[in-house]
């Protein structure tokens, strides 16, 4: 039994096994949250001025749950970008502990009606309340420096890639950076390691384009945001940019990851 798992890791990879186990055993968590994704999309979308969906540029997804100080922080981070022609939809996960955001008119906040906890359907929702040529991602415990989406937008206008991320500058709580995170993308490198990540990435916004479904707890690797990126690139070109763009906070006390801090 181990000789076959050691091939089938050697020919297919220990994260895209991983994945195909989780579809099987996880499948069936996927159909109703699909229902509960689409039938919020059109609760939502009819809160929306007009019922309209936001047309932008670039559409960013922001994610929370019950952290009002550090989501203010990230979308302050996503409104001072130097590209403007952008629309912000904040998904908050049912915790209904939201802060006061600033006036502004391409930003909006929407709150799931319970909470999930399952961060592929809210940013599905968030992309499926907006209109735009590319969309981008942002956790609440994470910021953005000024020029991230000037940067991502230059590289996928001027090259063939469909999808693009970053470099991220991983930081500790007390603010102390840890390293930075600055991995060229490979598939095959990926099917090994856990390297991709949405804060850093901007897409262009494709037909059929949406985030895994299936309910994962803390111990199912991989997340979500493997998932998408690596599945994108199965037709779609993704390049790295090896500029840190990306203040991501290793944060003990995560909602959704579990960190070791050795």
């Amino acid at each position: 039994m181990r000789s076959l798992k050691r091939r089938l890791r050697a020919r297919y990879g220990w994260l895209p096994l991983e994945e195909l186990r989780n579809k099987v055993v996880l499948g069936h968590t996927a159909v109703g949250l699909g229902r509960f994704e689409r039938s919020e999309i059109r609760r939502l979308l009819a809160t929306m001025p007009g019922g309209v969906r936001p047309r932008a540029r670039v559409a960013t997804v922001v994610l929370t749950y019950k952290r009002p100080d550090g989501v203010l922080r990230a979308v302050e981070s996503v409104l001072a970008q130097t590209v403007r022609d952008q629309v912000v939809v904040v998904v908050d996960d049912g915790s209904g502990e939201l802060p006061e955001f600033p006036a502004d008119p391409r930003l909006y906040v929407v709150s799931l009606r319970h909470n999930i906890n399952v961060l592929g359907v809210s940013r599905n929702v968030g992309m499926g309340l907006t209109d735009s040529d590319f969309v981008a991602f942002l956790d609440d415990d994470n910021t953005w420096h000024p020029h991230h989406l000037e940067t991502a937008l230059k590289r996928l206008d001027e090259g063939s890639p469909d999808a693009v991320y970053t470099a991220m500058r991983r930081v500790l709580p007390d603010g102390t950076e840890r390293d930075i995170l600055s991995v060229e993308f490979d598939r095959k490198l990926a099917w090994e390691r856990c390297f991709l990540d949405t804060n850093p990435l901007v897409v262009r916004r494709l037909p059929g384009m949406r985030f895994s479904r299936l309910r994962r707890n803390g111990k199912v690797a991989p997340k979500e945001d493997w998932e998408f990126v690596y599945r994108f690139s199965r037709r779609h070109r993704v390049e790295h940019i090896p500029e840190p763009t990306v203040n991501y906070a290793i944060n003990p006390d995560s909602y959704w990851t579990a960190w070791e801090m050795s």
